[in-house]
């Protein structure tokens, strides 16, 4: 563990700006001059399979670009979106409402290690202090400081989630909002500060609009060029990509969407037999195009 105070040249330079820094920070792991360039990602910790689908997507597609992800270590949307940081090999900091040594939540032991590895665990609290509800308001504004953007992805009416996009707005931090469905009650949050003048977030080029003009060394938007970038990664190909699938994968991957459906109801929209069905969509799983949810239900893995 490492104690940086605000006086400390390893402070967040972001952080120290906000109306009321944290006069300490307790990290476990290590903060990088790169960590500037950082986007929070939260929402609902009932996250729906929309919701966790996008918010890896757009995870894993910032840190390609080569930003930072910042969220809340909580279940739900803020584990995803430091699980997406990882898988696509970049850096993820979480912000904890409780102190380096108190497991929680409980199933995250696993996850703390890889995110201090691979970025920072940075709470302001002490060792031993336990989760308290009180906690986690004040560890949203650090969330919100650290980062060029807030994106919120599912939040119910009343959610913690909102509070960070309220504290990111105090702060002069863009807020982006991902739509959901109408009749979601994970929809009503988001939509309400889609109301309230956040930017609509469809897809990671909606926030590189906001954020490119804040940078002094600007991750250059791909879709804006034809060929190879000086200095920007190009995009990871997809072990899934079309040209990879058996005529029988495509006929199943055609049908299969973005809500979970089960195998009789794949079956008859693919018009196979249940049994070829089955064996598509287990080639499929192993090339992590599709995903299975419970009750042997299938959908897309972005």
């Amino acid at each position: 563990m490492t104690t940086i105070e605000i006086s400390d040249v390893r402070y967040p330079g972001l952080l120290r700006n906000i109306p009321d820094p944290p006069p300490v920070l307790y990290v476990d792991g290590e903060l990088e001059p790169v960590d500037v360039q950082a986007v929070a990602i939260v929402g609902s910790r009932h996250a729906t399979l929309y919701g966790i689908r996008i918010a890896r997507t757009l995870a894993e597609e910032l840190s390609r670009l080569g930003f930072t992800i910042v969220s809340g270590m909580a279940r739900g949307i803020d584990r995803v979106a430091h699980e997406g940081a990882l898988a696509a090999g970049g850096r993820t900091l979480a912000v904890l409402g409780c102190g380096l040594d108190v497991a929680y939540p409980p199933d995250h032991t696993q996850l703390r290690a890889q995110v201090a590895e691979a970025g920072a665990l940075l709470p302001e609290f002490p060792l031993g202090s336990p989760p308290l509800a009180a906690h986690f308001p004040r560890r949203n504004r650090i969330l919100s400081g650290l980062s060029l953007g807030v994106v919120v992805v599912e939040a119910a009416e009343g959610s913690g989630s909102l509070i960070t996009a309220k504290l990111a707005a105090e702060q002069g931090r863009e807020v982006f909002a991902v739509p959901g469905p109408i009749d979601a009650p994970t929809s009503r949050g988001t939509h309400g500060l889609l109301k309230q003048g956040a930017k609509l977030t469809e897809t990671v080029d909606d926030i590189l609009e906001e954020l490119l003009p804040q940078l002094e060394r600007p991750v250059i938007k791909r879709s804006l060029f034809p060929g190879p970038v000086a200095g920007v990664p190009e995009p990871r190909r997809s072990s899934y990509e079309p040209a990879n699938f058996s005529p029988e994968e495509e006929k199943v991957y055609a049908v299969v969407g973005c809500e979970p459906q089960s195998i009789d109801e794949l079956s008859e929209r693919a018009a196979l037999a249940s049994s070829r069905v089955v064996c598509a969509l287990l080639s499929l799983e192993l090339k992590d195009a599709v995903r299975q949810a419970p009750g042997q239900r299938y959908h897309r893995s972005i």
